[in-house]
Parts: C-alpha cells; structure tokens; sequence
C-alpha cells in the first residue's frame, strides 16, 4: 500500500513540485491549498486528493482539515505554505511582520498540532524553512518579518523534534535554496523541481538520530 504525503502550500512552488516528485515516487499525494479554481488545476492532475479553501492561518479552517483527514495515516506531513515581504528599518510596516509570522510560523505548528492523530511511529514531519530563519548567517539585516518568523518556526520545529521522538516521529527544518517561484518573482538560482528532489533526498536520510536538525536541500547542514 503506497505511504501518504500531506503537503500545504501546494498548488504553485517548491509545494506543487514536491507533489510531483512523490506522485511519481509512487506516493498517495494530498494537496491542500487556501486557492480554488482554475488555481488549482495543475495540482488537481497530480494529487489523489485536493483539499481546497484552507488558510492555515485560520483555527476554523485547519480544524476542518482535521476533520476531513480523520482516520488517514500520513507518513509524511509537509508544512510549506509560506510568504515573504520586504521590511526596511524606518519604513516598518507591523501588520505584514504580524501576516508573516501568522503563516511562516505558527501555521506550521498549528497544523502539525491538529493532525498529530494522523501521525504514527515512523511518520516525519517537514517545516520548509529558510537560511534567511539563521541568526548566526544573518550579515546583511532586513526582511525583518521573514527572518523572525522563520527562525519562530525552526525553535518551534526543534521543540517538536524532542516532543516528538518518544512517539517515534522524526521532525526537520529544511530551507528549499533560492528557487524560482512567484515568491522571488522567478529570480531564483534553481528550478523547483530541483529544490524538490533536495528535499526529498533529505527526507529520505531523515532519522529519529537526526531529528530536530535544519538543512539545505543540497544537504548542506545549517547553523541556527
């Protein structure tokens, strides 16, 4: 019986390759999206199921996906839905640091929480990150919602990974490269396919020994 991969985030981006690339690995795909429609098209040819309307942010909407999920065993749960804004100092703009921490950060955590039922011995969980959440990489400032939501959610991942490996799930925090995707307005230095297959190749190493660590997808160990 092929394992289940749950993905948020997963109708455009890194999230809609990564769909791909376990489809094809011969996975059971679960695509869930906030988007409807013609949006959705693509990831409707490539996952088993698509779960759409979901905003991670929103309590009512990830107790819903808990409730369509009841009963279904996922070995892999990948929380990816993210988003980036520009900050600069003197020109701070406080309710966009707020949005970015709401779905960087806390979606993360709030839909692991909600599907912690899903989740059996053997299962992983996946926080697609970034190397900009590294405080001790951090030599050029700015992005100030990013940075700190995402280094919110790799102290949120690290404290799973050790609440989690008594029940025998493994947990990591992986930063995808720079990736050309609608978020960096298709500026990045890699094609999402390939950002995918990192991904999935640190997945795949992934142990209860290794639990709780943040990696590139080129398997390049990062600092936090």
């Amino acid at each position: 019986m092929a394992s289940t991969v749950l993905i948020t985030g997963a109708n455009r981006g890194v999230g809609l390759a990564l769909a791909r690339h376990y489809r094809e690995a011969g996975w059971r795909v679960i695509g869930v999206c906030r988007s409807s429609g013609e949006e959705t098209a693509e990831l409707h040819q490539v996952a088993e199921r698509v779960i759409e309307g979901i905003d991670v942010t929103r309590l009512e909407d990830v107790a819903r996906l808990a409730v369509e999920l009841e009963g279904q065993r996922l070995a892999l749960l990948i929380n990816n839905a993210g988003l980036l804004k520009d900050e600069r100092l003197g020109e701070l703009d406080f309710d966009s640091i707020r949005e970015q921490m709401e779905i960087n950060a806390y979606a993360p955590l709030r839909v692991t929480e909600a599907l912690l039922d899903n989740l059996a011995e053997g299962s992983k969980v996946v926080n697609i990150t970034s190397r900009m959440g590294s405080i001790a990489d951090n030599d050029s400032g700015g992005r100030y919602g990013y940075r700190a939501s995402k280094a919110a959610l790799n102290a949120f991942g690290r404290s799973l990974a050790m609440d989690l490996k008594p029940r025998g799930i493994a947990v990591v925090q992986l930063h995808p490269g720079h990736v050309q995707t609608r978020m960096v307005n298709f500026g990045g230095l890699i094609a999402p396919e390939e950002a995918a297959a990192g991904i999935a190749a640190r997945i795949e190493a992934l142990t209860l020994a290794t639990t709780g660590t943040f990696w590139h997808s080129n398997g390049e160990p990062l600092p936090w």
